[in-house]
């Protein structure tokens, strides 16, 4: 039933590129494993994903321990300053960096581990939502030229949660915008700055997200089912 699941949303991503005139290897399916126990993400990795996504530090870490070795590991959740030490070195992206504080210890851990880069997307509050976490679009800029200067820390790209909608397509202005402030970042030729990743949509609206340019695509209920937050 899991890899049903995972070849049809792979089968929709890239029936989207398809329709966009987008090569399907362009754009990366990331597996959200988040209170799924190991064994069903082993299933899913039978059916051939390598990219699998994880909110929680703790989670993340356990289950770093028992799946195989050759799979890229993503930080999509909010990520607290206290727990980034746990992560550095282990994670192939972490998608969630919303301050130059965070930023920084980033580059404090990444030192001390004597890893020489870590990849990061800045978390982009593309809507304005209040309850959401992440810059402002036209803060974006900024934060991105101040992290530029940090050693170890690599700007790739932009992430953000849209808004959860009963229209899917009522998102494809926010990943419109996430597009063109990505090419308009990229425009400027920041050093150590790249804008090759775009980090946005999810099992509901994740074949708009990859129409309107994303790279990523963090999908989860789709492949393993609705979540049991019960055990968390």
């Amino acid at each position: 039933m899991l890899k049903e699941n995972y070849l049809e949303v792979r089968k929709n991503i890239d029936e989207a590129c398809k329709r966009a005139g987008r090569n399907p290897e362009e754009v990366t399916l990331i597996s959200v494993g988040k209170t799924k126990p190991a064994e069903m993400l082993q299933e899913v990795y039978d059916a051939g994903s390598r990219d699998f996504g994880e909110n929680k530090v703790q989670e993340l870490c356990d289950k770093i321990e028992i799946l195989p070795r050759d799979i890229n590991w993503h930080m999509i959740g909010h990520l607290q300053r206290n727990k980034v030490k746990y992560i550095v070195g282990k994670v192939a992206l972490i998608h969630s960096v919303d301050s130059l504080r965070l930023a920084e210890e980033i580059e404090v851990q990444s030192a001390k581990k004597g890893v020489d880069e870590v990849p990061i997307l800045i978390e982009v509050n593309a809507a304005n939502e209040i309850s959401k976490f992440g810059v402002k679009p036209e803060d974006v800029k900024q934060l991105v030229t101040e992290i530029a200067e940090l050693k170890h820390v690599r700007v790739k790209g932009l992430m953000t949660v849209a808004p959860y909608v009963d229209d899917p397509e009522e998102n494809r202005p926010i990943f419109h915008k996430m597009k063109d402030l990505a090419v308009d970042i990229a425009g400027e030729n920041i050093d150590n700055v790249s804008m090759d990743i775009l980090s946005m949509g999810m099992t509901n609206d994740y074949i708009i997200a990859v129409e309107e340019g994303a790279t990523l695509v963090r999908v989860g209920t789709a492949i393993f089912g609705a979540r049991n937050y019960a055990t968390t």
